[in-house]
C-alpha cells in the first residue's frame, strides 16, 4: 500500500491539538458563532481548486476558516435544541470511529462493528429498561428513528390483514389509521410522510396544557373506525418535557390492535434516573420506541436509536438483500437489518464507549442534575416581576414568558426582544419557541457540561437582558 505523502501521526495529532484548544476556549467565548450564514458564505467561497494543498495546510485552513462559524454546543452555558454536548469520551471514539474506516453494513465486513453494536443494544435496553427482546437499529437521530419504528409499524398492521407492504407498496392496500397528539414532534410527521402516511390525513388528539394526550379523547379517536392503526405517544415534550400518560393510553390501544409507537428523543432517558423514572411509567408497553445518543447520553452526533419489541417485524421492514451480501446465521446480528442504509458510519462504538465511560449510576446521576438545575433556573427566573415560568417544571426543559402581565402582543414582542438580547450578549444561548399560542424563551439544561455556576451565569444573563429590554 502507497504511503501518504506526509505523517500521519503528525495529522492526527495536529487536529487533536486543535481540537483540544477549540474546547478549552469555550468557558471564556461568546456563545454564539462570530459569523452568521452569510457571513460564512462569503467568507469561504472560492473558485474550484485546481491543485490540491499539503495536508497539515489543509487542516490548518479548516480551522481557521471554520471557527468564526462555529457554536459553543460542547460547553456548559447552551440551553438551545435540547442537544447533548458531544463528551469528549465520545469524541475520542469516533475519531478512532473514522481513523478504523468501517462499513457497518455486515458482520463480517466488521465483526467489531456488528459486535459492538450487539453490545451495546443490551446496555441500553436495560438502561432504559426495555423488554430485552426487542432489537435495536443504530440511526442518524431520532427523526430516523421515528421513520424505522414506523416503517415496521406499517409493515406489521397492514401484515395482520393481510396486505405485505414491503412486497406491493400502499397501491390498494387498506387505508392505516395514525392517532397522534396535537402537540407531537415535527420530526414524526416527517416520518409519517416520507412512509406515505402523510402529515395532515393523522387523526389529531386533544393534549392538556402541558401537551399531554387526553386520555377520553384518545379513547374516542381509536375507537372510530376500523382497519389498522398505529397510535403515536411521546415521552418527552419538546417545550415542557411532559410526557403522555403511557398507563392508561397503551393498553388501551393494545385492546383496539393498535400498534403503539412512543418518541422518546430525549424524554425516555427518564427511564434511566430513578428520580425521575415515575414520569414515563408505563412506556415499555409499546411496541416500538425512539431516542437519541447525541442528547443525554452525549454522543457525538449522527447517533440515534430505533428500539421495536418485534424483531421480526423490524427486519422485514428494513433487510436489504443481494447475493454479494453474507448470509446471517443464528447469533449472528447485520447492524444493516436494522436501518435503511447498507453502507454507513459503525456507530456503536461511541455508544458503546460512553456507556461504558458513565456507567448506569453516571447516567442516572447526570439526567437528575440537569433536572434539578432545570428547576433552579425556572425558580430564580420566576421570582422576577413580568417573568413567568409556563411549563410545569417536571424534566428538564423551561419556558419562560417576558411581559407575562401584559398584552398577548406586548409580551411577545417583549420576549422575542429579550432572546435577540441575550443571543447577542453572548454570555449562554437559548432560543424561542411558541406555546399554546405564546412566545417563549426555552431552556434545555442536558449537556453533560453545565453545573450550577453555569446556570446561575446564564439566570443572571437572561435577567439583564430581561430588565434592560422592560427598560
Amino acid at each position: 500500500m502507497p504511503k501518504p505523502p506526509f505523517d500521519q501521526a503528525e495529522l492526527f495529532a495536529d487536529a487533536a491539538r486543535r481540537a483540544a484548544s477549540f474546547r478549552e476556549t469555550l468557558p471564556n467565548r461568546l456563545q454564539r458563532p462570530l459569523a452568521d450564514y452569510a457571513g460564512m458564505l462569503r467568507r469561504l467561497a472560492a473558485p474550484t481548486p485546481e491543485t490540491g494543498l499539503p495536508a497539515g495546510e489543509v487542516i490548518a485552513a479548516l480551522d481557521a476558516q471554520m471557527q468564526p462559524g462555529l457554536h459553543a454546543m460542547a460547553g456548559g452555558r447552551f440551553f438551545g435544541w435540547v442537544i447533548g454536548a458531544s463528551h469528549p469520551v465520545g469524541v475520542a471514539a469516533d475519531w478512532l470511529t473514522s481513523a478504523w474506516g468501517q462499513n457497518a453494513g455486515n458482520h463480517q465486513a466488521s465483526p467489531a462493528a456488528a459486535a459492538a453494536e450487539a453490545v451495546a443494544s443490551g446496555w441500553l435496553l436495560d438502561l432504559l429498561g426495555l423488554p430485552q427482546e426487542a432489537s435495536v437499529g443504530f440511526v442518524t437521530g431520532a427523526t430516523v428513528a421515528n421513520f424505522v419504528c414506523l416503517a415496521a409499524a406499517r409493515s406489521e398492521v397492514l401484515r395482520r390483514v393481510g396486505w405485505d407492504v414491503e412486497a406491493d407498496g400502499l397501491f390498494g392496500a387498506p387505508p392505516i389509521k395514525v392517532v397522534i397528539g396535537d402537540d407531537a414532534h415535527t420530526t414524526v410527521f416527517s416520518a409519517l410522510q416520507l412512509l406515505g402516511l402523510g402529515h395532515d390525513r393523522v387523526v389529531r388528539v386533544a393534549t392538556d396544557p402541558q401537551g399531554r394526550i387526553e386520555a377520553e379523547a384518545f379513547a374516542v379517536a381509536l375507537k372510530a373506525g376500523e382497519g389498522p392503526a398505529i397510535a403515536v405517544l411521546q415521552a418527552g415534550q419538546i417545550n415542557t418535557g411532559a410526557s403522555d400518560p403511557f398507563r392508561r393510553l397503551i393498553p388501551f390501544a393494545h385492546r383496539h390492535g393498535a400498534w403503539v409507537h412512543v418518541d422518546g428523543a430525549f424524554g425516555l432517558w427518564a427511564r434511566a434516573s430513578a428520580q425521575t423514572a415515575q414520569q414515563v411509567d408505563g412506556v415499555e408497553e409499546a411496541d416500538s420506541w425512539a431516542t437519541d445518543g447525541h442528547k443525554w447520553l452525549q454522543t457525538p452526533y449522527d447517533c440515534g436509536y430505533a428500539i421495536i419489541r418485534d424483531g421480526k417485524a423490524h427486519r422485514r421492514a428494513m433487510t436489504a438483500a443481494a447475493s454479494y451480501l453474507p448470509e446471517v446465521a443464528d447469533g449472528e446480528r447485520d447492524p444493516s437489518h436494522f436501518v435503511p442504509e447498507l453502507s454507513r458510519r459503525a456507530r456503536g462504538f461511541a455508544s458503546w464507549a460512553m456507556i461504558r465511560h458513565l456507567g448506569r449510576s453516571g447516567i442516572a446521576a447526570m439526567v437528575a442534575r440537569h433536572c434539578t438545575l432545570a428547576r433552579r433556573m425556572a425558580e430564580r427566573l420566576q421570582a422576577e416581576p413580568g417573568v413567568a415560568i409556563v411549563n410545569e417544571v417536571c424534566l428538564n426543559q423551561v419556558a419562560v414568558r417576558f411581559g407575562s402581565d401584559l398584552p398577548m402582543a406586548e409580551g411577545d414582542a417583549l420576549t422575542h426582544a429579550v432572546i435577540a438580547r441575550l443571543q447577542a450578549d453572548g454570555t449562554c444561548f437559548a432560543g424561542g419557541a411558541k406555546w399554546r399560542g405564546l412566545a417563549i424563551m426555552r431552556l434545555s439544561a442536558i449537556s453533560w457540561a453545565t453545573d450550577d455556576e453555569d446556570a446561575d451565569a446564564a439566570v443572571a444573563a437572561i435577567l439583564r437582558a430581561w430588565l434592560a429590554c422592560r427598560g
